[in-house]
């Protein structure tokens, strides 16, 4: 289980999701907010100049719920933990929730990076962090959901997964990988995320669904960048973890037929 320990320059501030803090030392601030950074660093307009008089606090009031609905749906926190030195240098410490590996990643305008549900822990706050939709037909096949993280602007972003990371280029692989839709953590953007289905409705393509693990789906990740695979899945830890309390829903099959019910 990995953990990030951030030092902080003099006014500098991070923020994290909620629950992903540790510590932090007594000069540096906690503020939690529901809206997130913007190019302020998340901070709300101090007076009716900058926010435009009501006019500006209302469009900002909206922007701020639209934030907390599109977090909403994603199943992500609704709020974040804003990190701020004070007086002189500062350090925090931030830790995902599953053992596995952290990862950072330096953001310098040109391209987006888009993660699974809960892989971020905490950024700079010049890091602006958004909700990317993937469509309907995508998102409801796919291990990551309907939603992916998105991050943009400048500075470091940290993500977090179960085990081991790997990172590849579908370039080097011919220009396409097909993976587990539960082992993507996190693409640059650029890079193109679908779902096929494992094989034809044949023998060999019912065999796979039925027996092989993978269910009717895999991912796919197709282009020229930067991905990065996890080596467990939630679902794996978890029915582990159930079949070690005498409760197995990995069924005897272990695909179509596994079960996530409680």
């Amino acid at each position: 289980m990995q953990m990030a320990i951030v030092n902080l320059a003099p006014g500098q501030t991070v923020y994290c999701e909620a629950g992903k803090f540790l510590f932090k030392t007594t000069n540096v601030t906690m503020e939690t907010r529901l809206g997130g950074p913007s190019g302020n660093g998340g901070r709300q307009p101090q007076d009716g100049g900058s926010g435009g008089g009501m006019g500006g606090m209302l469009r900002q009031a909206m922007g701020t719920a639209m934030q907390v609905g599109q977090r909403a749906l994603a199943g992500e926190s609704l709020a974040f933990q804003y990190f701020t030195a004070q007086g002189g240098e500062g350090t925090v410490g931030f830790a995902g929730v599953l053992p596995g590996e952290m990862r950072a990643l330096e953001l310098n305008g040109t391209r987006a990076w888009f993660a699974e549900k809960d892989a971020f822990v905490a950024a700079e706050s010049t890091v602006e962090f958004g909700i990317a939709f993937q469509g309907g037909r995508t998102g409801m096949k796919g291990g990551e959901g309907f939603v992916l993280e998105k991050f943009t602007g400048y500075g470091t972003v940290i993500i977090a997964g179960a085990g081991n990371f790997i990172d590849l280029n579908p370039a080097d692989f011919g220009g396409r990988i097909e993976v587990d839709t539960g082992c993507v953590v996190a693409f640059e953007e650029g890079i193109q995320y679908g779902v096929q289905r494992v094989g034809g409705l044949n023998r060999q393509g019912l065999m796979n669904a039925v027996f092989g693990g993978e269910g009717l789906s895999l991912a796919t990740l197709e282009g020229n960048g930067r991905v990065i695979l996890q080596s467990l899945t939630i679902e794996s830890l978890a029915n582990a973890l159930k079949k070690a309390q005498g409760g197995d829903k990995q069924g005897p099959t272990g695909g179509l037929f596994s079960t996530n019910a409680g």
